[in-house]
């Protein structure tokens, strides 16, 4: 089982295929891990691994990754396991994909390194509108619960972390203006349920300034498939050429 450690952190990982590289940051909310993909609409883990060097992880405290509570930056904390990966694993440039959280971590990882992240494809971004806030808030204590059950975390750090993590709107780990001013090239799938609302989805198509929109694009089989090509396209369109 190939394990990362770096700081107090252990992370684990996955490789898969050859090529340029990609990054993939699972759905799953707070659980975001690499089996998480065969939940999704379609496992990029299957799909793209003749075509990408494919790098999945579980995000720290989800699955078989372990680390500390960081409360005064929580998003953060999975950036630098993040990028401490693919410092660990020689990549230097790569695109990165996103599925439900991992959009939001994606976000965030291209406002870190921005010159490293080559091209993002965020599939069914999660967002904070008027109705759907207490579905976040009951899916983050239930993570918090395990951890506190299960691992021996401090519940009052738990809660502290989860407040922080989750206070804001919008994809909660940027702002809009960050989307505003973010370079990279993009592909936003929007969601279509109270987890991923369509407006979201399409607010960061809107703001960010090199990004392109597909949809609908996972109603039927034939949809999916589509986006399946379409995303392939779309990475190798912006794959450097050297």
């Amino acid at each position: 089982m190939p394990l990362f450690e770096h700081g107090q952190a252990r992370i684990y990982y996955e490789e898969h295929g050859a090529g340029f590289p990609l990054l993939l940051i699972a759905p799953g909310g707070m659980n975001s891990t690499v089996d998480w993909w065969e939940r999704a609409a379609f496992n990029p883990l299957r799909t793209y691994v003749h075509d990408f060097r494919l790098v999945a992880m579980d995000q720290r405290n989800a699955g078989r990754s372990r680390g500390p509570l960081v409360l005064d930056d929580p998003w953060g904390s999975f950036v630098d396991d993040q990028v401490a990966l693919l410092d660990h694993l020689g990549i230097d440039r790569f695109h990165v994909m996103g599925c439900c959280i991992g959009c939001s971590h994606a976000l965030r990882l291209m406002t870190r390194v921005p010159g490293r992240v080559t091209a993002a494809v965020l599939e069914q971004p999660i967002g904070i509108v008027d109705d759907n806030r207490e579905l976040f808030d009951a899916a983050w204590r239930e993570w918090g619960a395990r951890l506190v059950e299960s691992e021996g975390f401090d519940p009052e750090a738990v809660e502290a972390f989860g407040q922080r993590m989750w206070r804001d709107d919008f994809v909660v780990s940027v702002s809009r203006d960050v989307v505003r001013a973010c370079p990279t090239p993009m592909l936003v799938l929007p969601g279509i349920d109270r987890f991923h609302p369509t407006a979201i989805g399409r607010e960061v198509a809107q703001l960010a300034p090199c990004a392109e929109v597909m949809e609908p694009w996972k109603d039927t089989p034939e949809l999916i498939q589509q986006a399946v090509d379409r995303i392939r396209r779309f990475l190798r369109d912006h794959t450097p050429s050297t």
